[in-house]
């Protein structure tokens, strides 16, 4: 039960041959068999979910038309308030939140009769792309269980390639949807800026977070990026437009007379033998499929790592100033005589980890007297002229493409204490999330090296989602032709978890 699509899942659900409830079960059991090893979740909300589940079971039962994901489970990333359910973005300072409010994601997922099953691990207020910045512990990939599933979302997309959860949410600021989905051999999706809203989702850099779907194939996706999708008014940044029609373009994909740019500056020197060669055989895959493969030029993502590793500090530094022991979560150092100055500072000493402070530290310095314009003013610059490039490139391509990320997926500690060499591996996600377009990942093989999955990277337009699954649909099918099945299957021992 537990190995079938979410579409099948579904399916099988409106058909009353399964239950949600014994659907449900049968995911927590999983969780229950293999979590201890792969750690994804925080909270796992067993009776909650259960009671979801009774539910939907209960509203089809009585005839009522439900949404096309109604009683199928789903992981949440820890990052996105759910009422009543400790909510911690990864970090200490807020261990034992319980939000009084859902936030907009959240609302939709229960309005659709998604199960919400837990929540799921990620590196500290989504500061990381390995996971190992949680406050918590880390995430094992399911692959290689002596490896990250990368980050920040590496819980969620844990889950979802070790059949704990068949569909997951994420956030991406930098490419922490995309990044852990190409890790863990799975699909992931960071929808347009705005196009999801932000309500309730735990802010790290709020002109660049955007919450987006994980699942095993790309229709899947679809299925959940329409959901959570739509206008909000408690989101200022939420795009009054209607939602593109992903789910047609998932079902429907065709590469033929698609214009398919390839990113010169986003291949080649500092990428892995097998990652690049897994990209090439993708291109050829779309050409077989009568896809136009042409070269673009973006000379501005040379700087884009370092523009944004400004920008979002900078932004971060003032969104986590609100954690200050006074109003919320964790508070220390409360003595007779102590001022108000001083707990504050060791209550932000003892909650935040060594990433976060890293990063207040540097946005703060960069949003100083005398150095705003010399850094955060040029990065901004930096921006601007990246989002000039994409549009130029659109010009020439319907979409452009790139490996996922240089590198599979590394050991557990290896970058931790060279957060640089870390920086490195959102080389190729970063320019997405400074121009708030949309980006995709979907596997494209297992690199020579160590038989670990590669992501193929697919980017359009603001607002055309749905050229991503068109074209992720069509390489998709192509690939599990050639392959035998979905790339999933090839898992040593589902995963690497027995």
């Amino acid at each position: 039960m537990i190995h079938a699509t979410a579409a099948e899942m579904a399916k099988a659900l409106a058909a009353k041959e399964i239950s949600s409830v014994d659907l449900t079960k049968a995911h927590l059991d999983r969780i229950a068999e293999v979590d201890s090893q792969v750690k994804a979740f925080l909270h796992v909300d067993a009776d909650g979910a259960l009671a979801q589940a009774q539910a939907v079971d209960e509203k089809i039962a009585s005839g009522q038309t439900l949404s096309p994901l109604a009683g199928v489970p789903l992981a949440l990333k820890d990052v996105l308030t759910q009422q009543g359910v400790p909510t911690t973005a990864g970090s200490k300072i807020l261990q034992g939140w319980r939000p009084p409010y859902d936030s907009t994601v959240v609302a939709k997922l229960k309005a659709a009769g998604v199960v919400i099953v837990g929540k799921t691990n990620m590196d500290e207020f989504a500061m990381g792309s390995s996971t190992e910045n949680s406050g918590y512990g880390p995430t094992f990939n399911p692959w290689d269980l002596s490896r990250t599933p990368g980050g920040s979302s590496g819980g969620s997309a844990a889950a979802v390639s070790a059949y704990e959860a068949p569909i997951a949410i994420g956030s991406d600021t930098g490419g922490s949807i995309r990044q852990p989905a190409a890790l863990t051999g799975i699909v992931g999706v960071r929808p347009t800026y705005g196009a999801v809203s932000r309500f309730g989702l735990i802010a790290y850099s709020s002109s660049l977070d955007q919450a987006g779907p994980f699942g095993r194939t790309v229709l899947d996706t679809a299925l959940l990026h329409e959901i959570i999708s739509g206008h909000d008014p408690k989101d200022a940044t939420s795009i009054s437009a209607p939602v593109p029609a992903v789910v047609h373009a998932a079902r429907n994909g065709d590469v033929k007379g698609v214009k398919i740019g390839v990113i010169k500056q986003l291949q080649g020197e500092g990428y892995q033998k097998g990652v690049q060669a897994r990209f090439d055989e993708s291109l050829q895959t779309l050409a077989s499929l009568g896809a136009e493969i042409v070269e673009v030029d973006c000379p501005s993502f040379e700087y884009a790592l370092a523009a944004y590793y400004l920008i979002a500090p900078s932004e971060c530094s003032s969104n986590l100033a609100r954690f200050d022991a006074m109003r919320y979560g964790l508070r220390t150092g409360d003595g007779q005589g102590a001022s108000a100055e001083s707990v504050m500072s060791k209550t932000r000493d003892a909650g935040f980890g060594r990433e976060v402070k890293r990063r207040i530290i540097l946005g703060t310095y960069a949003l100083s007297s005398g150095y705003y314009d010399a850094y955060y003013g040029s990065a901004q610059k930096i921006r601007t002229l990246i989002i000039q490039d994409y549009a130029k490139a659109f010009t020439q391509a319907d979409v452009l493409v790139s490996p996922t990320a240089p590198t599979t997926a590394y050991k557990i500690g290896e970058k931790v204490d060279d957060p640089m060499a870390m920086y490195l591996g959102d080389v190729a996600t970063i320019p997405v999330n400074l121009a708030g377009i949309c980006g995709m990942s979907l596997p494209a093989g297992l690199a020579d090296e160590d038989n670990l999955p590669v992501g193929f990277q697919i980017m359009a337009p603001a607002m055309q989602d749905q050229r991503l699954y068109q074209v992720g649909a069509a390489l998709e099918a192509a690939l599990n032709s050639k392959w035998g099945g979905p790339l999933l299957a090839k898992a040593p021992a589902l995963g690497g978890v027995k």
